[in-house]
């Protein structure tokens, strides 16, 4: 076992090649050894110790195990050598002929995060079936490149492989992230006219992408129309409501779960914790975190110590979520840590900002940007200035902010400042009166949210100009009065930019639906849905 714990640390590269040489021979699992070794390559970037795997692969007969081979490519892509991964990509395509075996090593590169690899496999595989496709659809999807699985998705349409329920579960899930109604209406449609039977996870994949799509009572129709009896479907639910700000909603719907004798999960009480955070609701989302555990026996993971950490943070309870930090049975994570960050702006706690920035493993801009505002919001210029400093000498930039709009179906990005678009004279010119109606209304810039310690004409251009506003612009420049306007955001959406798009959809008497990276806002009438509490 000490070897095994040797191999498994990867610190000292000379002590893997050495625990290789010595106990090949010696360990009785030497597929074991060799996926440790390959593990401990990667975590390594050891290019030699990755080559020894390699050639014990080949002489004990391992070449033709799937699992093996796609540890194999991930250390050779994580060492830099992806020429040695194609090969033994293009090695393995050429001479294996057995279907299932390709699709088990496509399904274990995709595992790996591998796809550019899988890809490569994927192509050059002699035949595809249903399998096939899934494993590439769901693979991409379970790697963030949901714009990739749609495409597969539609060229697996052009093929003679009919899509089955679990393709299109991984095709709604994509969609769900990608955000757009139009997306997820065609995927449905495609459903219905496939004749593709309902299961389970395809209604939970259904429920929670119309959720994702803004439009959470088309999620509750289907909800309602669908059998209950798995727990993934309420999941779906209450997790959809939590995103829409649906707090007591969601509550009623776990109530529901409760008399109809379905068990909750895990995953049912970051639904629940999740939904009590984005409303306040301090003392229900107590009552579910001491339930999980007591009623259910559900021991509270790092998910949901995170929701309680955001749920006593919002509410102005920092010194608490703190205390829960500490008191945490794992290791906090750099979410956790950026939860009480944002907090210590809001509140403006600097120290204890800087206690959580201290923690968080690998600083982003975003966390040196929280703190320097929270300095900024306490007129603290030089400890702004300096942390303006650190980021110049860590070469750190501020992460911009993007937005985007879809309007007859093409989707239009839009950057912080952004003069790229095609249409951007009559973008700005439509901005440009906006903003002027907005303070005839009386709309007054939050110009000390802006990092920067400069002339308040500047202050006042950089909020004017953020993403969320040019993609709101665009939609009142190309949609009909009246008609609703969608933008989806990468970013937290500011303060600014709330109060002012509030103050418009009253003034154009028009909803304006902005998912930002958290929650969705409607605002109607000059109210949104969040209440002001985000």
């Amino acid at each position: 076992m000490s070897s095994l714990s040797s191999i498994r640390g990867g610190n000292a590269r000379r002590s893997i090649a050495w625990q290789l040489q010595l106990r090949f021979s010696k360990l009785q699992d030497p597929e074991l050894l060799i996926r440790h070794a390959l593990e401990s390559s990667k975590r390594a970037g050891d290019f030699k110790t990755a080559t020894k795997a390699h050639a014990r692969i080949v002489t004990s007969g391992y070449w033709a195990n799937p699992p093996v081979l796609a540890s194999l490519v991930s250390a050779y892509v994580r060492c830099h050598q992806l020429d040695l991964a194609e090969r033994v990509v293009h090695h393995v395509a050429s001479r294996c002929r057995n279907l299932l075996t390709l699709n088990i090593f496509l399904r274990d590169l995709l595992g790996a995060g591998q796809c550019g690899v899988a890809r490569k496999l994927f192509d050059k595989m002699p035949e595809r079936d249903v399998v096939t496709w899934n494993s590439m659809i769901g693979g991409l999807t379970r790697n963030g490149r949901f714009h990739d699985a749609l495409a597969s998705f539609r060229d697996m349409l052009g093929s003679d492989v009919k899509p089955d329920g679990f393709t299109f579960a991984s095709v709604f899930t994509s969609c769900a992230r990608v955000g757009f109604l139009s997306h997820a209406s065609w995927a449905h449609g495609l459903m219905i006219e496939k004749k593709i039977e309902g299961h389970y996870i395809l209604h939970a994949a259904l429920i929670d992408m119309y959720a994702r799509c803004g439009k959470i009572q088309t999620s509750r129709e289907i909800f309602d129309s669908v059998p209950h009896d798995d727990v993934s479907v309420w999941n779906s639910m209450i997790n959809g409501l939590a995103i829409h700000g649906h707090a007591h909603d969601a509550i009623t719907v776990f109530s529901e779960m409760e008399q109809e004798n379905v068990t909750p999960d895990s995953i049912t009480f970051v639904g629940l914790l999740t939904a009590c955070s984005r409303c306040g609701l301090v003392e229900e989302g107590r009552k579910y975190f001491d339930s999980m555990r007591r009623r259910y026996s559900i021991q509270p993971e790092i998910q949901h110590y995170g929701a309680m950490v955001d749920l006593l943070a919002r509410a102005g309870s920092v010194d608490e979520a703190y205390a829960m930090i500490k008191e945490m049975p794992m290791k906090p994570d750099a979410a956790i840590w950026r939860t009480l960050l944002s907090s210590c702006r809001v509140f403006k706690r600097s120290r204890l900002g800087e206690v959580a920035i201290a923690n968080i493993p690998r600083c982003e801009s975003g966390d040196y940007v929280l703190l320097s505002n929270t300095y900024c919001s306490l007129t603290r210029w030089d400890s702004a200035a300096k942390m303006r400093n650190l980021m110049k000498k860590k070469r750190v930039g501020k992460n911009c902010g993007k937005s985007w709009i879809e309007f007859a179906g093409e989707i239009h990005q839009f950057r912080s400042g952004d003069r790229s678009h095609r249409e951007t004279e009559a973008l700005y010119e439509v901005l440009d009166e906006l903003i002027k109606r907005t303070k005839m209304a009386g709309f007054v810039p939050s110009m000390e949210l802006v990092l920067m310690d400069v002339a308040d004409e500047e202050k006042e251009e950089n909020l004017n100009f953020h993403s969320e506003k040019l993609a709101v612009a665009y939609g009142v420049l190309k949609s009909s009065p009246g008609s609703e306007i969608v933008v989806l955001k990468n970013l937290r959406i500011c303060y600014d930019c709330h109060c002012w798009i509030k103050l418009l959809s009253r003034i154009l008497s028009r909803t304006i639906v902005v998912r930002d990276r958290l929650r969705f806002h409607r605002f109607e009438g000059g109210l949104c849905s969040c209440n002001d509490y985000w």
